[in-house]
């Protein structure tokens, strides 16, 4: 009963997100229709990042690292009155520390320019400063909206706040629409007042049910309140991890920056996509799984507190690996056709993507990995070990910074390659300082809680079936006639899919069995 329902809260994670996602991707094909790989996109592209750091380092990931452990835990003991005190305490706190961060960000936005975007100069980079400074705002108006999540979450409310960011992501796209025609570099002045505005939507949508289900909101900042030092001394470990996570992203975008027009924009183009099946799965589980987990955990683990946490997070591995493993084959084998069905228009050339495709199939290396390591992750803060994932994200960075580094600006001139592609290659190096982390990860969950992971067995079920059914897809597209991009991605990836699904369910792989059961449920009530 248990994993059922640890099954339907993912489904909604899941859903809510692909909702936003698909509306995300929207919003990037507009974006490339209008700007391509252009001077404005690469702009607009290394502004966002920048104060999405804040977002990063306070919001949804450390929130609920550090939040949902010890909010679920009250709640679970029918303590809602000082878990109410414990939110409106922690809502006041982030108010305040935000508040002083947003206005030294915007101050400091020249002086971050110079390490995070040191390729940009001139105009480019006076205009890259203009519009980091009329977003920073914006993203700390995200971190109230990851509290939001936060407490959602812990009341098994988990569809909104994944739906949440339609809002931000439809009024970055009717300000694209609105203001097309005013040229590339006012375009993204005001897409960035626009997306501000989608981030104050985004916080609003949520926050009539968080006072819904929270009642008892008490917001003081009430630092002598146990409950709240616990919760701050997590954060700050969770905090400094992230951020270690976010530096390495800083160093690939400021490698980035040095690899000549477009680069920046292609990786940009390429992470909404590979960013997909990790925040559905990776996420989704990962989201879903916390809350429960961390009442399992309780305050001591004793063995059967072991096999229920183990078994858990076994059962999560097994779904992300049913679904991320073909994601990753197909961003090798069938990469350019989801490119140029997302994104080829206007502006945005063939060449432009088998660019991104190229960067794409780089992420492809770490997709396991990096879902993988986001339950593992789940699973130690919900045993409240939140300095564990911080020392391995530490070897992450180090990982990161020299292979990006070589990968980047040495691999490409030493296989004669333009030093655009050096793109690819900080994708790859990525990928491979995952996959190190994530073995850490493993290792010490091992260590705990005893053997977890997915079975070899059906590792190679779903390895297989993925790269049989690519060849499929693959002999599909030779197949078709000369048609536009989006037909045919429906024809080949639609191969793609039934082919995997069909060929899983041969093998018997327990998840597609799920799955298929689901679907027919589904149909039945239909009719």
């Amino acid at each position: 009963m248990a994993r059922e329902t640890g099954r339907r809260h993912a489904l909604l994670v899941a859903a809510g997100i692909l909702c936003s996602r698909v509306l995300g991707l929207v919003r990037q094909r507009v974006f490339s229709h209008y700007l391509g790989l252009s001077d404005a996109a690469d702009i607009f592209s290394s502004a966002l990042r920048i104060p999405n750091f804040l977002q990063n380092l306070f919001g949804e990931g450390v929130l609920s690292a550090s939040f949902i452990p010890v909010y679920a835990r009250l709640l679970g003991e029918g303590r809602d009155e000082e878990a109410g005190r414990l939110a409106g305490a922690i809502a006041s706190i982030l108010a305040l520390l935000i508040a002083v961060i947003v206005a030294l960000g915007v101050l400091a936005t020249p002086y971050l320019l110079w390490l995070i975007a040191p390729g940009y100069t001139g105009h480019k980079r006076e205009l890259t400063i203009l519009v980091v400074r009329i977003l920073f705002p914006g993203t700390g108006i995200l971190v109230w909206s990851a509290w939001c999540l936060g407490i959602l979450n812990s009341h098994h409310k988990f569809f909104l706040s994944y739906v949440a960011p339609v809002v931000w992501n439809a009024a970055m796209i009717a300000t694209l629409l609105l203001f097309s025609g005013a040229g590339a570099e006012r375009l993204i002045v005001y897409l960035a007042w626009g997306t501000v505005l989608g981030c104050l939507l985004q916080f609003l949508v949520q926050l009539p049910s968080v006072l819904k289900y929270a009642p008892t909101l008490r917001f003081r900042p009430d630092l002598r309140s146990a409950h709240v030092r616990q919760v701050g001394g997590s954060f700050l470990a969770v905090a400094v991890g992230r951020g270690v996570v976010q530096i390495s992203a800083f160093v690939d975008q400021a490698i980035a920056t040095l690899l000549g027009q477009g680069a920046m924009a292609a990786m940009t183009a390429a992470a909404s996509i590979s960013m997909l099946p990790v925040s559905l799965f990776g996420m989704a589980v990962s989201a879903a799984e916390l809350p429960a987990l961390s009442r399992m955990a309780g305050a001591t683990l004793d063995d059967e507190a072991r096999a229920g946490l183990r078994a858990r997070l076994d059962d999560g591995l097994a779904r992300i690996a049913f679904f991320v493993v073909p994601s990753a084959v197909a961003f090798f084998a069938l990469g350019q056709v989801i490119v140029a069905a997302l994104y080829q228009s206007g502006a945005f050339t063939s060449d432009d993507s088998r660019y991104v495709w190229a960067i794409l199939a780089g992420s492809g290396v770490g997709l396991l990995a990096s879902t993988f390591g986001r339950l593992y992750a789940s699973t130690y803060y919900a045993l409240r070990d939140t300095r564990t994932p911080l020392r391995f994200a530490l070897v992450r960075l180090a990982v990161t910074v020299a292979a990006g580094l070589a990968s980047a600006l040495w691999l490409p001139g030493v296989l004669g390659l333009a030093p655009q592609w050096g793109a690819a290659g900080l994708t790859a190096s990525a990928g491979l300082a995952g996959w190190i982390e994530f073995h850490l990860l493993r290792r010490g969950m091992q260590r705990r809680l005893g053997p977890t992971g997915v079975a070899a067995r059906l590792m190679l079920k779903l390895w297989g079936a993925a790269i049989l059914a690519a060849l499929a897809a693959v002999l599909a597209g030779r197949l078709l006639p000369p048609m536009g991009p989006i037909p045919a991605a429906i024809g080949i990836l639609g191969t793609y899919g039934t082919a995997y699904l069909v060929l899983t369910l041969l093998l018997r792989v327990k998840e597609s069995e799920a799955l298929t059961a689901k679907l027919c449920r589904r149909l039945r009530r239909s009719d």
